[in-house]
């Protein structure tokens, strides 16, 4: 199984120290934000300490294919009604973009948008537009629309979204998928059925365009809209359901990173990770 989880990226070692705290979980993927996922404030990459990084990632047979981005949440380039707020999530995708590039990353996870209560085909149209400007001097690092719950106007929630993007788009060959377990049973989607899903995905979509899936549960019933992530086994979704993605042959190939909560204050990723290639929950959350 190809399975990471989210790590931080944090002085003095930042990208190095990423690749450090998913090694400790026994990941052979993982993702980052290239900083605070809130706010655009980022340190310069040359202090990433990206050659140090790259060796370990050699030494440990990680190839930069299961080294994910995330793009910050501020990012909406669905909005129509701040013409600024659109403008910004241009210009801070082209350089992070640049940044992931510099990393030696291959993909960015990105939220589709929130239309902002303007209309779901204004928004889509504004995407597409958004893409366009900040693909226009890229050809190499590719766009991970994600898989959204449906929370409030944002928009992905349907798989009709994002096949809308991809073939409306400048360079479509860019336009890729990130899948979400969590998301997915929240947007209302049956993913117990989950053979049935990943046919209609492919015929929607493909499955050949999902790059990266975010293996979480859920806090919420299937339909809620409300997107809450719960640990692996203590959410709607189940163990079972969670290790059958993490090892479904169709999606074999494919990174899994974990998003899951932290417990009394420190990362379960090591745990859940364990438990995944063990295939066997075990009852580990002390409240």
């Amino acid at each position: 199984m190809i399975l990471g989880s989210h790590v931080s990226l944090n002085a003095p070692e930042y990208f190095l120290g990423s690749v450090k705290e998913a090694l400790s979980y026994d990941a052979n993927a993982l993702m980052i934000y290239t900083g605070a996922p809130q706010n655009t404030v980022r340190k310069e990459v040359s202090d990433f300490k990206i050659d140090e990084a790259a060796l370990l990632l050699d030494e440990a047979g990680i190839p930069s294919q299961h080294v994910i981005v995330h793009a910050p949440y501020i990012i909406n380039l669905a909005n129509t009604v701040k013409p600024e707020t659109f403008e910004l999530a241009v210009e801070f995708l082209r350089k992070e973009i640049l940044r992931t590039r510099l990393i030696g990353a291959k993909v960015i996870v990105l939220h589709p948008g929130s239309h902002v209560n303007a209309g779901e085909q204004i928004g889509l149209d504004r995407i597409v537009e958004g893409l366009n400007l900040s693909l226009k001097d890229n050809d190499d690092i590719e766009i991970a629309l994600e898989t959204m719950a449906g929370k409030g106007s944002e928009l992905g929630y349907r798989f009709e979204h994002i096949a809308y993007i991809m073939q409306s788009v400048e360079k479509p060959n860019l336009i890729k998928v990130c899948m979400d377990t969590c998301h997915m049973s929240d947007a209302g989607y049956d993913v117990f059925a989950f053979d049935q899903l990943l046919d209609t995905f492919d015929e929607i979509i493909g499955l050949e365009h999902v790059r990266v899936i975010h293996l979480n549960d859920s806090k919420n019933d299937p339909g809620a809209r409300k997107d809450r992530h719960a640990n692996l086994g203590y959410g709607r979704l189940g163990f079972d359901f969670l290790h059958q993605v993490a090892s479904h042959p169709r999606l074999a190939k494919i990174p899994k990173i974990l998003e899951t909560p932290f417990v009394n204050d420190l990362p379960p990723y090591k745990t859940e990770i364990r438990m995944l290639r063990e295939g066997r929950f075990t009852d580990w959350i002390i409240e």
